[in-house]
């Protein structure tokens, strides 16, 4: 059903005043991003990733599942196709030869990051751990004319190779982002998945071709890791890559993984295996997570989850929710993170957060 109701991408502001669950994103690639959302009934909650088989929504999952953080799924209406953005002009790489050398940065870290940092790469120096992700927030002021649907228009212009969002639960409040990374994407007998790992400023405006050992080895460890993780249900991949690709003004190490699956009705299990990938968490898998909760020093809530739509009988287009912010009332709180090796030194790693997080602070103008 399309609600001409719904169909204007400003009205977003107006869902958010009336607490109705809503979804709007931008694939990438496409114009026109997909407005969704449920008038009647609850959103429904699910604790566990396998619940998810069968089902058919807006999916919110967070980093840990629990009681604060369940898993959120949407199950739309109404649905509209607000006006497409224009996207003429690659801004995404314009923006970066714009900031090349005109971005400043806190090179100074906070006293909070480098003590988790120590702890971190004492785990990692012992090897306790091969990689462990290490991320933080960053809260700053809303300003008084602070417009959501504003936002991901400008999100949407500025990152044509990121996939956009901007959602609203009751449970799970108002979160936006701009993330490049699928967890799961496909339909039919077509599937695929990516390991996007490593990062470098885009230079000139252009993908870099030369990455170092350390680039490198985190990204062979999340290829890997996904690799093992699809032979464990039986699913044989081709793989293509590692190659550069980008990520507003940033480029990540990438390769694509294609697959065919036997059953459709059982994506949960997948993406129980699948996520946390060591992108966003760490190798060995559980006892990363285990120390990134006991030892990062806040709830990422759905920072680090994964979000998108779901359906075992059409199109699914899942990713990993990265470069993202959570919008409240006087407040917006942004998320960034990097992964560490035994390598990894201090200032380096503060650094690449600090241009993680401009992908949001582009977008407010802080």
């Amino acid at each position: 059903m399309i609600d001409e109701e719904i169909s204007n991408l400003t009205n977003i502001d107006t869902f958010i005043r009336k607490k109705q669950p809503f979804a709007v994103y931008r694939i990438p690639g496409e114009s026109t991003p997909r407005l969704l959302t449920q008038a009647e009934g609850a959103v429904r909650l699910f604790y566990d990733l396998k619940d998810l088989n069968g089902q058919r929504g807006f999916v919110i999952a967070p980093f840990r599942v629990g009681k604060a953080s369940p898993i959120v799924l949407i199950q739309p209406d109404q649905w509209g196709h607000p006006l497409p953005i224009d996207e003429s002009t690659d801004e995404e790489q314009e923006d970066a030869r714009r900031q090349q050398g005109q971005e400043t940065f806190s090179h100074a870290c906070t006293e909070k990051y480098a003590a988790c940092f120590r702890n971190f790469i004492d785990a990692l120096r012992d090897e306790t751990f091969d990689k462990l992700v290490l991320s933080r927030q960053l809260t700053v002021g809303q300003r008084p004319d602070f417009s959501p649907s504003a936002v991901f228009r400008a999100a949407c212009k500025r990152y044509i190779h990121s996939y956009i969002y901007l959602c609203y639960t009751p449970q799970t409040g108002i979160w936006l982002g701009s993330t490049p990374e699928i967890i799961l994407s496909g339909e039919k007998n077509e599937w695929s998945t990516v390991a996007l790992a490593g990062t470098q400023p885009l230079q000139d405006g252009r993908l870099p071709q030369v990455w170092d050992e350390k680039n490198r080895k985190e990204q062979d460890y999340v290829t890997s890791y996904i690799r093992r993780q699809l032979l464990s249900l039986g699913i044989h991949s081709t793989e293509n890559g590692p190659y550069p690709a980008y990520a507003g003004a940033l480029s990540h190490l990438k390769t694509d993984f294609r697959f065919s699956l036997k059953d459709n009705g059982s994506l949960g299990d997948l993406l129980k295996v699948l996520h946390p990938t060591p992108a966003v968490c760490g190798l060995p898998k559980e006892e990363a997570y285990c120390f990134i909760l006991e030892n990062e020093g806040y709830n990422r809530r759905y920072y680090s989850g994964f979000i998108g739509w779901l359906d075992p009988d059409g199109r699914t287009d899942l990713y990993v929710n990265l470069r993202c912010m959570h919008i409240e009332d006087d407040r917006l709180t942004l998320y960034a993170g990097g992964g560490l090796l035994p390598s990894s030194e201090l200032d380096d790693e503060w650094l690449e957060t600090e241009k993680k997080l401009q992908t949001m602070k582009r977008l407010i103008d802080y």
